[in-house]
């Protein structure tokens, strides 16, 4: 199964579904094979009734402003480019309004499938 996305616009974003304890949402990720994990804007989280603040790990995140140590929470479900994952963790972090997104798709969410991006035909395909 194919997505489309807009070639023209830069950054490519996903349609992804999340499952939560209180609830369900569907987000806009960023496409970032540039990111080993997945990450989720900590307001969409919370909203469906994720603590990020009770988890006492956090592991290293580097951004673009430097080394960062955010949470980690296991999703009920995530939806994705035609693919469920259930138990799957995330990395919480703030993001700014700007950004445009609520988080990142990260390698974690492809990994073992084979992704092909069609940028003649504005095409994602995760098989």
């Amino acid at each position: 199964m194919s997505f489309p996305f807009d070639p023209q616009y830069g950054l490519i974003t996903v349609r992804a579904e999340l499952e939560g304890p209180s609830g369900n949402a569907v987000l806009q990720l960023a496409l970032d094979t540039g990111a080993t994990s997945t990450l989720i804007n900590v307001g969409m989280l919370v909203s469906i009734g994720y603590d990020p603040a009770l988890e006492e790990e956090r592991f290293q995140v580097t951004t673009g402003s430097g080394v960062e140590f955010v949470p980690r929470v296991t999703l009920q479900k995530i939806t994705a480019l035609g693919q469920e994952k259930k138990g799957f963790p995330v990395l919480c972090h703030t993001l700014p309004a700007s950004a445009g997104v609520d988080g990142a798709l990260g390698l974690d969410f492809l990994q073992g499938r084979t992704l092909t991006i069609d940028f003649s035909n504005g095409l994602i395909t995760l098989a």
